[in-house]
């Protein structure tokens, strides 16, 4: 007669006699989506992966201030400074769009030729 008999989830009575229960390895996570584990599929978790970690990093600084690791999303694409209590817009996941950028860079252009020419 076999007596099988489960308890604490860790060990059970085979024949009056205690054997260790077998237990699986878990996975290694994967970084900041490791908590979905198995789901979604792979291609899925590292592009959600590359999006928080570039939201969530601490490099992004204040574009008035100067400041790193002060900045913080509000909701989609309005961005505030916690130190100098700077809002202003960007991409959903990150604080500068690289159109956004080109255009800084072209009216900062066109500023320093206007202002060139005013000094002429």
């Amino acid at each position: 007669m076999l007596i099988f008999l489960f308890y604490d989830n860790r060990a059970y009575y085979f024949k009056g006699v205690i054997m260790p229960k077998k237990t699986k390895g878990k996975a290694k996570k994967s970084g900041i989506t490791g908590k979905y584990g198995a789901r979604y599929g792979a291609v899925n978790r590292r592009r959600t992966r590359d999006v928080l970690n570039q939201m969530k990093s601490k490099n992004i600084t204040c574009p008035q201030c100067k400041t790193k690791n002060t900045v913080h999303r509000v909701s989609t694409g309005i961005w505030k400074c916690k130190k100098c209590g700077a809002k202003f817009t960007g991409g959903a996941y990150s604080v500068q769009t690289p159109r956004g950028a080109e255009s800084f860079r072209v009216t900062d252009r066109k500023q320093r030729e206007l202002e060139m020419i005013e000094e002429e």
